[in-house]
């Protein structure tokens, strides 16, 4: 149990910090006046949970034990992907009176986390 905990928290702050300057460099290239940092980073987080959930079917491989999961997905990841930011970006969009954005922004967000998931998983699947 401590183990597992202790692969959560860590996963988590090494998540939280890469958020942090993941979409933060997003937005300083880009650009905040659409939440192009936040949508980079959940669309990448979706890319990796498809690797690692590829790799977990595998019962060889790393991630199918439960403590490099926690990591991975539950800290890392978790922590690294915010559907938090994502609803208040799109409410902000919604209450600024951008409600074409708004949408345009759950969207793609949707589309493209779902798209990224499958072609992780795929990409594990391709090399196996």
């Amino acid at each position: 149990m401590v183990s597992a905990l202790l692969s959560v928290v860590v996963g988590s702050a090494l998540g939280g910090v890469a958020r942090y300057f993941v979409s933060g460099i997003v937005a300083r290239r880009v650009g905040e006046t659409f939440p192009w940092g936040t949508l980079s980073v959940n669309v990448s987080g979706a890319f990796l949970i498809g690797i690692f959930a590829a790799l977990a079917r595998n019962n060889a491989s790393l991630f199918a034990a439960p403590n490099p999961w926690l990591f991975a997905v539950t800290g890392f990841l978790g922590c690294y992907t915010t559907v938090s930011s994502f609803s208040l970006q799109t409410l902000a969009l919604a209450r600024d009176g951008e409600g074409g954005r708004a949408i345009g922004y759950v969207a793609i967000s949707v589309a493209l986390s779902i798209g990224a998931v499958a072609v992780g998983f795929a990409i594990v699947n391709l090399t196996r």
